[in-house]
């Protein structure tokens, strides 16, 4: 293996902002420094809400230009929403936001072909509107579909454009409910019933495959000497976070990838595909190596950032020392309920919840904050309880990832409700997955625990004990579950 450090560039894309992220990668070095950062804001046309894909790549190549020299580029993202290629390989319309209305009422019209319980027990994926399967369902009949002769997921669509090159990635392929997770492969019996043509997407990738080289007019655009390699990396941005968990060796953890969306489950071997697994609404999404990522997705910060956005992005950090000075558990909603997914008015529908479930609403701001956070601990523990029980996968410690890791209280409250000690960070998990898997491919790190090692001696990680006693979340949980 090589002894010298090298650098390591991520293109990390998110459901707020994207940014360029270098990664230096050595034997004894793991160090990630932001190249370049920018909004992604989605637009609502009169067609419905759409991502500006054409801003995206703008941002991906100022980037790319801020970034220098590096020896290879990996792209991740949010999961299932795509763009459309026409048979020039030009895009067919900016891609369909997750959060459009289009998929409204479709699960019902897919279940009517195949029972959710056979949907399950091929492809492993809990329910959510909007994967990529329902998408394609309500897409049947539009001139932009029949039009179409590719269909590259978001981080594809950008290695695209990055290398001419085409192809799916594998991890990101697995939330689209087509894959089968068993078979590590398409799921091609259920998709010829519902009339989903799988010949539209490229062949697929695994993560460490090579995905072609900067193209000229990329490397001109950049200022980047070629070649520049773009590497394959665990394209869905929580594949690539759950490949930068620190666990040690032999530990026994679950883990919570943490920011718009919580995502808290288990790393497995083979899937759970049972009907008590489908009933709990817990999701089988592949990662590296062939693992498993056994988890359930809950709303996560989404909730938090709402609030601030409707009370005029107050002070955040004040806002959070307010809310730890009160005392709690009080009261607490379902924060995996899709009530909370569509955007605006926020604090008025936690209220609307409080009240449903026979408790008073929060009266303040800091108290609201208090209930959303608690409301997270809460999801986070009866995922973690649950996960465990499923898979028969007991634990002993739970991994905070991702932006929620440095929210200190969150990291408390959610050790406290599970009884666990909490490790917080990485909170740049995705930028460093993706970057560890670029350099194990070219050989400047090892294996995955060796990988994981090396999180674990070059980050900080504050751990969090549990504290006091677990009854007043007990009596929590009991008011959610009437």
């Amino acid at each position: 293996m090589s002894r010298r450090a090298e650098a390591f560039a991520a293109v990390d894309l998110g459901a707020s902002s994207g940014r360029v992220m270098v990664g230096r990668v050595g034997p004894d070095t793991l160090e990630l420094t932001q190249a370049h950062r920018f909004p992604n804001r989605p637009v609502l046309l009169p067609e419905g809400l759409r991502w500006d894909a054409l801003a995206l790549y703008t941002g991906v190549l100022d980037g790319l230009r801020a970034a220098g020299r590096v020896a290879s580029v990996g792209i991740d993202s949010w999961a299932v929403d795509y763009g459309l290629l026409d048979t020039d390989g030009n895009l067919l319309g900016n891609p369909v936001h997750y959060r459009d209305d289009r998929t409204r009422g479709i699960a019902e019209k897919v279940r009517a072909t195949i029972p959710a319980e056979e949907l399950y027990a091929t492809t492993g994926l809990q329910h959510a509107p909007f994967n990529t399967l329902y998408q394609l369902v309500a897409a049947q009949g539009t001139a932009p579909l029949a039009a179409a002769r590719r269909l590259l997921l978001i981080p594809d669509l950008i290695a695209y454009w990055l290398t001419g090159e085409q192809g799916t990635e594998l991890t990101n392929a697995s939330t689209t409910q087509l894959i089968d997770p068993r078979t590590r492969d398409w799921a091609r019996p259920l998709a010829d019933r519902l009339g989903v043509d799988l010949s539209i997407f490229p062949a697929l990738r695994r993560p460490g495959d090579p995905a072609g080289f900067l193209s000229p007019a990329v490397l001109e655009a950049t200022g980047l000497t070629g070649p520049v390699p773009v590497t394959t990396v665990a394209s869905h941005d929580t594949a690539s976070a759950v490949a930068a968990v620190p666990a040690t060796n032999g530990e026994r953890f679950a883990y919570i990838c943490t920011g718009t969306w919580s995502l808290a489950g288990l790393e497995l071997d083979a899937p759970v595909l049972t009907e008590e697994s489908r009933a709990a609404n817990f999701t089988n999404e592949l990662g590296i190596d062939g693992t498993v990522r056994y988890l359930r997705n809950i709303m996560g910060l989404w909730l938090l950032q709402e609030c601030l956005r409707d009370w005029g992005d107050p002070d955040l950090p004040a806002l959070l020392r307010e809310a730890a000075s009160i005392p709690g558990p009080r009261a607490v909603v379902d924060a995996a309920h899709p009530a909370f997914l569509a955007p605006g008015r926020m604090p008025e529908r936690i209220a609307e919840a409080c009240r449903t479930t026979g408790q008073q609403p929060p009266s303040t701001r800091a108290g609201l904050t208090r209930c959303i956070l608690d409301s997270l601990a809460l999801a986070h523990r009866r995922a973690i309880e649950e996960a465990q029980r499923l898979a028969d996968h007991p634990v002993d410690v739970v991994h905070v990832v991702g932006g929620g890791a440095r929210n200190e209280l969150l990291c408390q409250l959610t050790a406290d409700a599970c009884g666990l000690p909490v490790v917080a960070g990485p909170a740049e998990a995705s930028a460093l997955g993706n970057v560890l898997v670029q350099a194990r491919a070219q050989g400047f790190v090892g294996e995955r625990p060796a990988a994981r090692q090396l999180l674990s001696r070059t980050q900080s990680l504050p751990r969090y004990e549990p504290r006091g006693d677990r009854a007043p979340w007990d009596v929590a949980a009991a008011r959610l579950a009437v």
